[in-house]
Parts: structure tokens; sequence; C-alpha cells
């Protein structure tokens, strides 16, 4: 049995561990196999899920005695915090250098949201600014609806319920960042819910859209005038707006720099830059994200008792943030209604900023009902401000969240 265990390591490893531990490796080698195949098959979102599962079967079958005599991998450390354990674990763990050098300071998540930014078209929010900003503000309320129920009805400290109420908001690189700002010992298991939350919403944002928003609303086609702004207005407004948000929220400039910047090279027409946004590095940051995400998903890690409140708080806040962005379309739907003008009040899920996901489920919620429907400007402006209303409420969290 020894000679057995030294030749094959990783199958020793679960006859070396607690039965619980064991068990809970095996279910998540069977979940990430899951999560691969479906991210292959596109029913879930294929950039996260094909790396993050793969990531997440490979570190619970690679687990190995170390000559410290006890189990782990060669992969990745996360708990490793002094300096001198850092630098030797990133001589060892290949994963390391990345996980320390990208994910411990938030630039992860910066390299997403340039690509974000590059890819977002400011002429959607222009088209109906203060249509797409209430619904903006409206699908909020997740985010706030969360934290309340995690401070008062799980007794978790202001800054980890605002940690988790992130993820109501449903951006990814905007989730991360925040937990690592208020709640670094959840950053791992927040950030890995986050991002399987996030790949569901496709699949569960289309039965709300059905119970509150009737079939004949659905289908309601409108007429979007895209002003004519030129280009240098475009970018004025660019600039200006990430100077006056990074001046009103200091926190959350690194967000605010990387999203409006993506906007800005796109505007000025820099196109060698723009190409290294969109398609160099906010690919290399969702690959990366992905695949350390699934490593991060070793057993001892989910089985921390607080993964089951987050589990609750972050369904709790994605699906109210969904009915509150509907509730926004339809205010704006009576608003325009009472203008004469037509107004789709699916757009609201949109409101919700996992770009350009929501966006894409009011259209093709639209479509279903009629093929002729076209809402997607009006979505993509709501979503765009669904991404600077999230970042405003993280940076007024991060802010405030300590003089509770």
């Amino acid at each position: 049995m020894e000679f057995f265990m030294q030749l094959f390591p990783g199958i020793g490893t679960f006859f070396a561990v607690e039965p619980v531990i064991a068990v809970a490796r095996i279910v998540l080698i069977v979940f990430g196999f899951v999560l691969a195949c479906l991210g292959f098959k596109r029913t879930l979102e294929p950039l996260i899920m094909v790396p993050m599962g793969i990531g997440m079967m490979a570190v619970n079958c690679g687990m190995m005695f170390l000559t410290s005599g006890t189990v782990g991998n060669l992969l990745l450390d996360p708990l490793v915090s002094d300096a001198s354990a850092i630098v030797d674990a990133m001589q060892v763990n290949f994963l390391q250098p990345i996980y320390n050098l990208t994910f411990s300071n938030g630039l992860i998540a910066c390299l997403v949201f340039m690509g974000i930014g590059a890819r977002s078209e400011i002429s959607f929010l222009l088209a109906k600014p203060w249509s797409s900003m209430i619904i903006a503000i409206f699908a909020e309320m997740g985010t706030f609806a969360a934290l309340a129920a995690g401070v008062l009805a799980f007794g978790l400290t202001p800054e980890q319920s605002a940690a988790m109420a992130t993820i109501g908001g449903a951006d990814g690189p905007m989730v991360l960042f925040s937990s690592l700002m208020m709640a670094p010992e959840l950053f791992v298991p927040i950030s890995i819910i986050a991002y399987l939350y996030l790949s569901l919403t496709y699949g569960g944002y289309p039965y709300i859209i059905k119970l509150m928003v009737p079939k004949k609303y659905r289908g309601i086609d409108m007429y979007v005038e895209v002003p004519e702004v030129s280009q240098k207005s475009k970018f004025l407004f660019i600039i200006i707006t990430c100077t006056v948000l990074c001046l009103l929220l200091p926190v959350a400039a690194p967000l605010l720099l990387s999203f409006f910047i993506g906007m800005a090279v796109k505007e000025a027409k820099i196109n060698k830059y723009t190409e290294l946004l969109e398609e160099g590095l906010s690919y290399f940051g969702t690959f990366f994200l992905g695949l350390i995400l699934g490593v991060l998903c070793e057993a001892s890690t989910i089985l921390n008792p607080t993964v089951i409140i987050i589990l609750v708080i972050g369904i709790l806040a994605l699906a109210i943030s969904a009915v509150g962005g509907l509730l926004g379309g339809w205010l704006m739907y009576l608003v325009h209604k009472a203008k004469r003008e037509d107004f789709n009040p699916t757009i609201g899920i949109a409101g919700v900023s996992c770009v350009p996901t929501t966006a894409k489920l009011a259209q093709h919620a639209a479509q279903d009902e009629n093929p002729f429907a076209v809402i997607l400007p009006v979505a993509m402006g709501a979503n765009i401000s669904g991404v600077i209303t999230s970042a405003i409420a993280a940076g007024i969290f991060v802010t405030t969240i300590g003089m509770v």
C-alpha cells in the first residue's frame, strides 16, 4: 500500500485526508468536468467556464505529499502571506506569480475592465441617457438589499456583507476588486461564487423577465435615434466623466481609469491600442481569471462555513437586482407612455451590468415575441450605465463602510 501511494500520490492523498475533504474533492472534480462541458456546449460562458472547470479538476486531482509532510499541490497556494514564503512559492508553484502579481492587487480585474471599455459604445448611452441611468440605479437594488441582509440576518461585519453584496452588480471584475479591498480573507470564495453565478444568469434571468413582463409588452418595438455626436464631444465626455468620478471616488480610481481609458482609446481611433486592449489584454485577463479561479476551488477552501452564506447572499443579490432593473424598466415605460413614446420594459434587465449578457437577454426576450423588435442599442446604453453605477456603488461601499 505504501508503494502504491508513492507511485500514485494523487490517488494516495485521498486516503491521507479526512473523509469529508476526500468526498469534497471528488465532487469538485465532477463539478469541474460539468462546467467545462457546459462551456464547450456554450450553455455557460466558455471564456470563463472552460479554463475554470479544467483548473478545478486539476487542482483536486493534483494533490500530492509535500516535503513538509503535508498534502498540497504545485499549482497555487493562496494562503501564503509571509514575504519570504511568497518568494519561495513563486519559484515552485507555476501559477503563483500570476496570482500574487495580478490578483492580490486587482490588476487582473483592471485588465478585463480595459477590454470592456474598449468594446463599449458611448453612443448607445447617449441615445437615452436618463432612462439608462435610472434603470441602472434601480438595478443596484439587490446590492443594497444584500448588504442589509448580510448584517441583519447573518450577523456579518459591514465589510464582509458589502463585499458579498457586490455580487448583485453582476460585474465580475468589480466583485473581485471590492472583495480584495473590503474582505480580503473572503476574496477567494466570493470571487469563485460570483463568477459561477454570473455564468448562471444567462439561464435564470429569462424566467424573471417572463415573470415580470407580460408577453405583449416584451414584444414592443422601439424607434431608437442615436444622436449624431462628434468624436471630439464623445472623447471629452469620457475623460471629463473619468476625472470627476476619480475625484469623487478615489478608492475606485483603478477600475474607473481602466474602463474609461478603454473607451477613450477607442474614440481617439488609436487602433493599435484598441486591438491590444480588446483582443490582447482582455483575453489574457479573462483566461487567467477563469483558470486561477478554478485552481482556487480546492476542497478545503470550498468547505469554509462562510461559503453557504455567500451562496445565499449572492443569489439574493442577483435576483433582487434583476427585479429592481425590471421595475426601473417599467417606470421608464410609464414615463415614455405619458410622452406617447414606445419603451420596452424588458430593457430593465440590462441595467444589471453583466456586459453584454443582460443586454443580449433583453434583445432575445423581445425578439422571441416580435421578430422585428430591435431594442439592443438602448439595452446596451443601460448596460454601460450599469457598469458605471456598479463602480460608483463599490467606491461608495469601500469609502464609507468602515465608518459604520
